[in-house]
């Protein structure tokens, strides 16, 4: 066999292979729906309070016990740390917008992500979690 005959085989060979892969790629992102927890547990709290750390970079942080359980986006609001008259202690209020979150079940994992620049993305453990209901 010719060199270029070789080489337009391998051409045929790749083409078919990248041709294989990509409705498979498209299927995986196609099946991450918006999610809502079910169930919630300790365990689960637990594990959503420590994503939503992690990813924020802070310490301890409160969640409602019912957070994603009746939408999918959890916005977090951060404190602004005050002294006694009122004013902020860094010198700036820089107001700015809550950190927003959302939570897609992707395949049987419920996934948190943060939509923050690097769309950070999170598997919850010890969490289960169902497509968001329709509308009424």
């Amino acid at each position: 066999m010719s060199a270029g005959l070789r080489q337009l085989r391998g051409i045929a060979w790749t083409a078919v292979a990248v041709l294989t892969i990509l409705p498979a790629c498209a299927t995986s992102s196609g099946r991450e729906v918006p999610a809502v927890i079910v169930d919630p547990t300790p365990a689960s709290r637990a594990a959503l309070r420590l994503a939503v750390q992690r990813a924020l970079h802070s310490d301890p942080i409160l969640l409602a016990d019912n957070a994603l359980t009746h939408s999918n986006l959890l916005p977090i609001e951060r404190v602004r740390r005050r002294d006694p008259q009122g004013r902020p202690l860094n010198g700036l209020d820089v107001g700015g917008r809550p950190e927003l979150f959302h939570l897609v079940k992707s395949a049987e994992d419920c996934v948190l992500i943060h939509d923050d620049t690097e769309q950070l993305r999170q598997v919850l453990a010890a969490t289960k979690c169902s497509p968001v209901p329709p509308k009424k």
